[in-house]
């Protein structure tokens, strides 16, 4: 029997959608001492100029080298973004599910252009293509988890405009920066985006926190469950106590 052309091609859509990879978006701000209203680090970690030996990218606990060193993610190629200001892009593929993870590493100078694109991409905005190890993947406005890691921007400039966004379930938002529920809260409703994981009070931004919250997003878990593995992971590191590491991390509104 042959299937009218309408519902053919309904089927050949929901047959391609479904074999997309589900794809968490990182946009990373490089700490910078000289740009941004941060309590000064070392030198080195401190130029957001350079990718190599920042804080949030470069270093031990940056999300290059800790995601790069994690063994549920395999480093894959992917090209390069086409903005000045994105200094370097980097790609992963989870290694037990079809789940993509594109960083992006913003010049420390731009840490508003960063602001402004996780708050498109949480709207649904900013579809992003990029070529990952030949693939073509959905990125930007279109990934089902955009995160953020880096110094609260919101601190130091306001928004000159909002972000609205159509209501749906599927956009979900991570913010790790100090405080960011309070300075985030306004923009990001305005998304329509649900907060999967941010923040009550000053952090460290780096990225075992974010590999854990990823641990219970790639398997499905509930919102409370991927923030009970983020507050984990933040005590485990910062030794700062559980309890503690629960009234920092929160999900939802």
């Amino acid at each position: 029997m042959r299937l009218p052309v309408l519902t053919l091609l309904l089927v050949l859509s929901a047959h391609v959608m479904a074999r997309e990879p589900r794809v968490v978006h990182v946009l990373v701000a490089l700490c910078d001492n000289v740009h941004q209203g941060i309590v000064k680090v070392p030198a080195q970690l401190g130029n957001g100029q350079d990718p190599a030996g920042n804080l949030y990218w470069g270093a031990a606990f940056g999300v290059r080298t800790h995601f790069n060193n994690a063994a549920e993610w395999t480093r894959v190629p992917c090209d390069r973004a086409p903005e000045a200001h994105i200094l370097e892009r980097v790609a992963w593929r989870h290694r037990d599910s079809a789940v993509v993870l594109i960083a992006e590493a913003y010049d420390g100078r731009h840490i508003r252009e960063a602001t402004e694109d996780l708050l498109r991409y949480a709207s649904g905005a900013g579809a992003r293509i990029v070529n990952v190890n030949g693939e073509v993947v959905r990125a930007g406005g279109a990934a089902q988890l955009v995160a953020y890691a880096g110094h609260d921007g919101l601190m130091d400039f306001h928004l000159d405009r909002d972000f609205p966004g159509p209501p749906s379930d599927a956009r979900e938002v991570i913010v790790l920066a100090c405080v960011s529920r309070s300075f985030f809260q306004e923009p990001l409703r305005a998304t329509k985006a649900t907060p999967l994981l941010w923040t009550t009070g000053l952090m460290a931004p780096e990225a075992y926190t974010l590999r854990a919250a990823l641990d219970g997003w790639v398997r499905r878990e509930t919102a409370e469950q991927v923030r009970e593995r983020a507050a984990a992971a933040y005590h485990s590191y910062q030794k700062c106590g559980i309890t503690g590491a629960r009234r920092l991390l929160v999900t939802g509104w």
